[in-house]
C-alpha cells in the first residue's frame, strides 16, 4: 500500500464529548465489522473498567477502509487522568478531529489535548457533536473554541480549521446543522481532502515510535506504533533505542500485525506510514 493512500488520525475531545461513539458509528458505515460479527455498543473501550466507568482509559487503533484509502483512527483517553496516553498516541498521527458538545463548548481537557496536536503542528477538523441536545448553542461553541484556538497560539493555518457539525449517537455528521444527514461520510471525505498522507522514506533503514505497549495471551508483549521510515518484516532482527540513544534489547519481529477494525490482522511486511503492533522484545 502506498503512503498516499494511508491516513493517520486521532481523535480528541473532552470526556464524554462523544469520541467512542463517533468511532463506532463510522466502523459500522465502512462495513468495518463483519457481516455476523457481535459488536456492542462503544466497542472501542474494550477494557472491563472502560465498560464500568463508561469512558476510555487507554488508547485503541482501529483501521477503517473509505474509497481505497485505509484510514487508522486512534480513539484517546478524554479523562484529565489519563492525559499522558493522549500525548504519546499523538506522536503516531498525522491528523486530529477535535470533538466538541454542542452545549458544553471547550472544556479543560479539550485545552490539554488541542495543545497537545497544536504544538506538533497538527491541523485539526473541529466536529461540533451533540446538536441535537435541546440546551445546544452551535454558533457560540464555534466562536469559543476558535479564541481557545487562538489562545493557545495556533498558527493562521491552524486557525483556519474546517468545521462539521454531529449527532454521533445517530452516526451523521454534516455541513451544517441546520441540514442533518443519515451518515458520517462527510468527515471521511474531509479527512481524505485535510489530513496529509505520512511523510515517509520506504527505502531507509526500518523505524518505529513505540507508542503502546500491551499483552496478548497468544504472542505475549506487543508494541503498537507507526513505521516512520523502512520495512518491517516476519523475523526481521530490530533492536529496541532508548530516548537518549542507548540500546535496550536485541530482538527479532516473530509477530507482525496490521489493523482491521477491532482486530489485528497478521502480515508478514508493512511499511512507512502505516501503524502497525509487533512482537519479539521482552524488556522494552
Amino acid at each position: 500500500m502506498s503512503t498516499q493512500t494511508i491516513r493517520n488520525i486521532a481523535i480528541i475531545a473532552h470526556v464524554d464529548h462523544g469520541k467512542t461513539t463517533l468511532v463506532d458509528a463510522l466502523l459500522q458505515q465502512t462495513n468495518t465489522f463483519g457481516e455476523h460479527q457481535s459488536v456492542n455498543e462503544r466497542a472501542m473501550d474494550s477494557g472491563d473498567i472502560e465498560r464500568e466507568r463508561g469512558i476510555t482509559i487507554l488508547a485503541k487503533t482501529t483501521a477503517i477502509t473509505y474509497k481505497d484509502h485505509k484510514i487508522n483512527i486512534v480513539d484517546t483517553p478524554g479523562h484529565a487522568d489519563f492525559g499522558g496516553e493522549v500525548e504519546r498516541v499523538l506522536g503516531m498521527v498525522d491528523g486530529v478531529v477535535l470533538l466538541v458538545d454542542a452545549a458544553e463548548g471547550p472544556m479543560p481537557q479539550t485545552k490539554f489535548v488541542l495543545g497537545k496536536a497544536l504544538q506538533l503542528g497538527l491541523r485539526p477538523i473541529l466536529v461540533i457533536n451533540k446538536i441535537d441536545r435541546g440546551d445546544a448553542r452551535p454558533d457560540e461553541v464555534v466562536d469559543e473554541t476558535f479564541d481557545l484556538f487562538d489562545s493557545l497560539g495556533a498558527t493562521s493555518e491552524q486557525l483556519d480549521f474546517p468545521i462539521l457539525y454531529a449527532v454521533g449517537r445517530d452516526g451523521w455528521v454534516a455541513e451544517d446543522y441546520n441540514e442533518p444527514t443519515d451518515n458520517c461520510y462527510t468527515l471521511l471525505d474531509l479527512v481524505l481532502d485535510h489530513v496529509q498522507p505520512p511523510q515517509a522514506d520506504v527505502n531507509a533503514p526500518f523505524k518505529m515510535l513505540a507508542t503502546i505497549i500491551e499483552r496478548d495471551k497468544y504472542v505475549g508483549r506487543l508494541i503498537t506504533g507507526r513505521i516512520t521510515s523502512g520495512t518491517a518484516k516476519v523475523n526481521q532482527p530490530i533492536k529496541a533505542i532508548s530516548r537518549d540513544g542507548q540500546d535496550i534489547e536485541m530482538g527479532k519481529i516473530s509477530k507482525l500485525f496490521t489493523f482491521k477494525g477491532l482486530e489485528k490482522v497478521a502480515v508478514d511486511e508493512a511499511k512507512a506510514g502505516d501503524i502497525i503492533a509487533l512482537s519479539g522484545f521482552n524488556d522494552v
